[in-house]
């Protein structure tokens, strides 16, 4: 919801899923779940799920299924410090 917020009003956003955020990430692009039409509103702004963690977590191949990007940017994760240098205010839940 804070990710719909801010693309809402106007702000860059992306969204990064990393750790065990991974398996969240796998679960909300299942149609049944019950946040899945908000997931569907922010996906465009998915910039990429952790392919370690998500190989880690056992949901790399749903991932995939869902057609998500990975992220492997540094040592198979994300890099958190290109996100910074590209001047984004990283926040976490």
């Amino acid at each position: 919801m804070g990710a719909y917020e801010m693309m809402e009003s106007g702000q860059n956003v992306k969204i990064i899923f990393d750790g065990a955020g991974t398996q969240a990430a796998a679960a909300l692009s299942a149609p049944d779940h019950k946040y899945y039409d908000l997931f569907r509103l922010v996906q465009s702004k998915v910039s990429g799920i952790c392919s370690y963690c998500a190989n880690a977590f056992g949901v790399a191949p749903k991932i995939e299924q869902a057609n998500l990007p990975f992220a492997d940017d540094f040592k198979g994760h994300p890099s958190f410090k290109g996100v910074i240098e590209e001047q984004y205010q990283i926040l976490t839940f």
